[in-house]
């Protein structure tokens, strides 16, 4: 794939940050940078970065977030504020037992715990 600049900017808006952005979020600090870039312009480039492995998707209910992190890992979702952390939990036991149970082969594990983050006490 060709240089792009606009995809650039998006690429580095998503490894700037640790909180799962959404398009809007990306589309809303990329026109910062780029004040003539559309929505549409985001929302391909995300696809193109996703598709090529660089960022990935993670789907949090009905929307789309981005991650720069793809080594396999969980997440924490607030409630509350809508914060979204990475965690990492020990998931090599659950795809054994959903093998030995329901001879169902796991070729991946998401696990997203929701509840109230301690800002919020």
């Amino acid at each position: 794939m060709r240089y792009s600049h606009q995809r650039e900017t998006i690429r580095e808006i998503v490894f700037s940050t640790n909180s799962h952005p959404s398009a809007d979020w990306v589309y809303a600090r990329a026109k910062k940078a780029i004040p003539n870039i559309s929505l549409g312009t985001v929302y391909r480039n995300l696809k193109q970065l996703t598709d090529q492995g660089i960022i990935r998707v993670i789907h949090d209910g009905s929307l789309a977030r981005y991650d720069w992190n793809k080594e396999p890992h969980d997440h924490m979702k607030c409630t509350t504020c809508g914060s979204m952390v990475d965690i990492k939990l020990p998931n090599g036991n659950l795809k054994n037992m959903v093998k030995n149970q329901h001879n169902f082969e796991v070729s991946d594990v998401e696990i997203t715990l929701i509840g109230k983050c301690n800002k919020h006490d």
